[in-house]
């Protein structure tokens, strides 16, 4: 279970994208969710998907890594797609939809919904695979270092950076552990004769119930003790200082610029 989370994990290279600045990445990251969720078109979509895939090529990464992660989420993309593809207007009335299938009287399939389905579901396919891309190619610290000098600016309104970048690193590290500790007491307890796949529904979300619990009391000790060890290094998120200070290079600044604007009219006008 552990090893299809993919958020979170970071595959160490020398790659071209691995070498380009985190900011960089998290910037093209955002225009790229923007112009995936403003393309009305399968043209922008087939371009944006082209985009993940050059990103996955040029970080010498495979890219069956990107749809690792999906397994999660597939239970919404199957329920996105049977939403848009399910009808009840394909009888032969005057207002029935033309370019569906009855099935039992005006209960059927929708062609054009089905069109509509996987056109939404691609999207979240697509955002997964980018979103992963970066925790692949950018270590932890650097997010951390990316995220707080991006929202450095919201700092003059009062804004905690320091204690948002934190959460938001903590965010993405412990997914991958929490998922592995599931997996372990899920194991364990079906060693003792637990069963999670008889009876009905009700029986089945109790039977989580044995996994669930200690599952939560192992997150809560696991925070109280990272709260602890934070504590002691006398962490108070104000006033850090670095050993290196990143600084954008050129080269970065016209990747990130290009991109965006490419990201942009594939938003704009497709």
């Amino acid at each position: 279970m552990g090893a299809r989370i993919t958020i979170g994990q970071y595959v160490a290279s020398e790659s071209a994208v691995h070498r380009t600045d985190t900011r960089v990445k998290l910037v093209l990251a955002g225009a790229y969710a923007i112009a995936l969720f403003l393309a009305n078109g399968w043209i922008g979509l087939a371009i944006c998907g082209a985009l993940a895939g050059v990103g996955y090529a040029l970080a010498h990464l495979p890219l069956s890594l990107a749809f690792r992660g999906l397994k999660p989420v597939l239970c919404i993309l199957v329920f996105t797609i049977a939403l848009n593809t399910i009808t009840f207007d394909a009888g032969t009335s005057a207002g029935a939809d033309v370019g569906a299938v009855a099935l039992i009287g005006a209960f059927g399939i929708s062609l054009q919904g089905l069109a509509s389905g996987l056109f939404f579901a691609l999207r979240i396919v697509l955002l997964i695979a980018a979103t992963s891309l970066i925790t692949y190619t950018s270590s932890l610290v650097d997010i951390v270092d990316a995220i707080r000098s991006l929202l450095r600016p919201l700092a003059r309104l009062k804004v905690p950076v320091e204690d948002v970048a934190i959460v938001c690193a903590m965010t993405l590290r412990f997914i991958p552990s929490t998922v592995e500790a599931a997996e372990r007491i899920a194991k364990a307890q079906q060693s003792r004769g637990l069963r999670l796949d008889e009876g009905g529904l009700l029986a089945r979300a109790k039977a989580w119930i044995p996994i669930v619990t200690p599952l939560f009391i192992s997150m809560f000790r696991r925070a109280d003790t990272l709260a602890a060890a934070m504590d002691a290094r006398c962490y108070t998120g104000n006033a850090r200082t670095h050993l290196h200070v990143a600084r954008i290079k050129r080269a970065d600044s016209f990747i990130g610029a290009l991109g965006v604007a490419l990201l942009a009219c594939i938003a704009v006008f497709l």
